[in-house]
């Protein structure tokens, strides 16, 4: 069967509006052998979400949505910033300076994570004012975290001491051993006001990483946490020469940041390729180091953030796509953030203002909601493929699930693309079951902007939002003559899978 037939018919079976324009533009011609050896495929990308600060985990919303997430993501670990600052009261001191610790809320955050199904990756942040060197060196954050280095290292070495053992105390060692203690956030920016910067973040985390092997040997600590994939072969230089602790390293990069941050250099880069361009650095800058097995974990990263495209369907390919490019080079990304329970600039005031997370205020599943779910479905063995638009992977159960985009960057047109996709070592009429992200499923910014785009949305209206962009039952068709062809209009993401 022709190319144009298949098309005409894969048409009528997703019943498209008279006068579709589905069989159009650019044509690739791509063949997946489901009999060709496979790799392991790792679900990294799934694992690890971004939040914003600490106390914000006790809210019911934040809590409502790590249950949400956890229905279209494997979601096992949750970061965020200041467990130490003084919202969450940790630290205080006696007339006589003496520390005096509250573990208070402290457990109210850690036992609610646990309760909902995620452990924690500990960011040791911020500074508590009464311990620190400059009580007033604050950041520009709305909650004005303290970013001054301690004002005694003895306090310090206590406070961190202190809060590890009454972790492994009230959680138990085999629990604890689970977690990531990860030392501060971007030390190498205005989050850490250590002069000179870099040696006094590794004194910080010298003595931070002593402190927690000295409660158990078990417990995983790492840094340094930079921003722009900064100070790795320094770091790791340090760490060996000093012999000091460490189980893995952590850094961040996102699409919006510049190639001369990332890189130092001036190499035309698209914003799309610079996440997993820079993992691939620092793997290779880990592997170069006397501590070359050390795990990668990408503690921030997101898509480009112009135009509000967090909000969009563009999210989908642009996840997909740094999947693709970033499989085999790191052990753990975090997206920034799982929802937009945020405060970095104050409450946020209305859903989608282009904030990082899949659930936008009240609870309103974004397009990249629906992204990570179709992901989620990938198998854990990809099949090799040198398209630069598909992942093919095997499900456990024999079958295949293939992932396909067509990614347009925000303020570009973009054309629709026809995939005439060929399966090799399948019937040539095997059971198919499609889903998609687009413009018309799983997407919610037409729907709020016809419901009068509220401000402050209602429970009854979100739950009518999440009714009508739920991406519902597989659209059921079949192979014919062993191939398939579909089309993606702009920033489409298509979930393939063939049965078994």
């Amino acid at each position: 069967m022709n190319h144009w037939l298949r098309c005409s018919l894969f048409t009528l079976l997703l019943a498209l509006p008279p006068g579709s324009t589905l069989c159009a533009q650019s044509l690739q011609h791509v063949t997946i052998d489901a009999q060709a050896s496979t790799t392991p495929f790792p679900h990294f990308w799934e694992q690890i979400f971004g939040s914003g600060h600490a106390i914000l985990s006790l809210r019911d919303s934040y809590r409502s949505d790590i249950r949400s997430v956890h229905n279209v993501a494997d979601f096992r670990y949750v970061r965020f910033h200041g467990i130490l600052d003084d919202e969450v009261g940790l630290y205080n001191e006696d007339p006589h300076g003496n520390p005096v610790y509250n573990f208070s809320y402290v457990d109210q955050i850690y036992d609610g994570l646990l309760q909902n199904g995620v452990r924690p990756v500990v960011e040791l942040s911020f500074m508590p004012r009464k311990l620190a060197f400059n009580p007033r060196d604050l950041h520009v954050f709305w909650y004005h975290p303290d970013v001054s280095p301690p004002k005694s290292w003895e306090l310090w070495d206590d406070m961190i001491t202190h809060l590890a053992q009454h972790l492994v105390d009230r959680y138990g060692i085999q629990e604890v051993s689970q977690w990531y203690f990860e030392v501060w956030n971007e030390p190498n920016i205005d989050f850490w006001g250590g002069i000179p910067r870099q040696q006094s973040y590794f004194d910080l985390y010298d003595h931070t990483a002593r402190d927690i092997k000295r409660v158990s040997p078990l417990l995983r600590v790492g840094g340094p946490a930079t921003a722009a994939a900064s100070w790795i072969p320094a770091f790791l230089a340090h760490a060996a020469a000093m012999h000091v602790p460490i189980d893995f390293v952590s850094t961040h990069g996102y699409a919006d940041d510049t190639v001369q941050n990332l890189f130092h250099t001036d190499q035309k880069i698209p914003r799309d390729d610079r996440v997993c361009r820079a993992v691939a650095k620092v793997r290779q800058e880990i592997d170069a180091s006397s501590l070359p097995h050390l795990p990668l974990l990408w503690t921030e990263w997101n898509v480009i953030g112009a135009e509000d495209a967090r909000d969009t369907t563009y999210v989908g390919p642009a996840l997909a796509n740094t999947v693709r490019e970033c499989d085999g080079s790191v052990t753990e990304m975090s997206f920034w953030t799982f929802d937009d329970v945020f405060e970095e600039d104050g409450p946020i005031q209305r859903p989608f203002d282009g904030h990082f997370g899949l659930i936008a205020k009240g609870g309103i599943y974004k397009p990249s909601y629906y992204a990570f779910g179709l992901l989620h479905q990938l198998g854990d063995r990809r099949i090799a493929s040198n398209a630069k638009d598909l992942i093919a992977t095997e499900t456990a159960d024999g079958g295949l699930a293939i992932a396909v985009w067509n990614l347009v960057d925000p303020g570009d047109r973009g054309t629709t693309q026809t995939l005439d996709l060929t399966l090799r070592g399948v019937p040539a009429d095997a059971a198919i079951a499609i889903q998609r992200v687009d413009n018309n499923h799983g997407n919610v910014l037409p729907r709020y902007a016809a419901m009068g785009s509220p401000v402050d949305p209602t429970p009854s209206q979100v739950v009518e939002l999440n009714h009508q962009t739920a991406l519902g039952a597989p659209e059921q068709t079949h192979l014919h003559n062993g191939g398939l062809t579909v089309d993606l209009s702009p920033n489409t993401l298509l979930l393939i899978k063939v049965q078994p």
